[in-house]
């Protein structure tokens, strides 16, 4: 298995490219948003690898971190997700947008990628609810790292505010902070104020 790559970047093309090692090129595919941060052909360029060996062709996709490949690793787990798919998703979604959105259900962010659907995308969102945990850094904000701990009032004052017109996603981490500073007796009213004000 091919863990990393470093070579001398040869070609880029719409969605992979050519790595020069020791005189011999390696042919990966990649996400749109790895493509558009490689440096010019000619210059160096390292990058992590997930090896798929299959019956009739062995291919290589290169990502900018090890997060980006845990995360392809994640996607390509869903049923219906293959490698074309969680590209398409890796290269319309950032990393901190999809941890957030798995976290909040919101399934209207992850069909903006090419070749997701509805279904799709709610079958993504649910099946990696209870998996994203490993894969938020330590840096991000407690909107999204797991759901707030009130429980049904939470989902509420969530769904209250998507109905005032405002984003699940957005409600999702304003409902969060609002938990965190009004505490664990939120009730649905204290969340949709406090959430409000975080929208603000």
């Amino acid at each position: 298995m091919i863990a990393s790559l470093t070579g001398v970047l040869e070609t880029v093309a719409e969605d992979f490219a050519v790595v020069d090692v020791s005189g011999g090129g390696y042919l990966g595919f990649f996400s749109g948003r790895t493509l558009a941060n490689l440096p010019q052909p000619g210059e160096p360029v390292r990058f992590v690898v997930e090896t798929h060996v299959r019956e009739d062709h062995i291919n290589l996709y290169g990502f900018a971190e090890a997060g980006e490949r845990d995360w392809f690793r994640l996607l390509t787990s869903v049923q219906g997700v293959g490698a074309k798919v969680a590209l398409a998703i890796l290269s319309a979604i950032g990393s901190e947008e999809l941890i957030q959105a798995v976290a909040a259900q919101d399934k209207t962010v992850v069909s903006r990628a090419n070749g997701v659907g509805p279904k799709l995308a709610g079958r993504i969102v649910l099946e990696l609810k209870d998996k994203v945990g490993g894969l938020v850094p330590s840096g991000l904000s407690a909107s999204v790292r797991g759901a707030p701990s009130s429980g049904d009032e939470s989902e509420d004052a969530i769904s209250a505010l998507v109905n005032l017109g405002f984003q699940r996603t957005d409600a999702f981490g304003a409902v969060v902070r609002a938990a965190e500073k009004i505490g664990e007796k939120a009730g649905v009213d204290d969340l949709i104020r406090v959430g409000l004000q975080e929208l603000s």
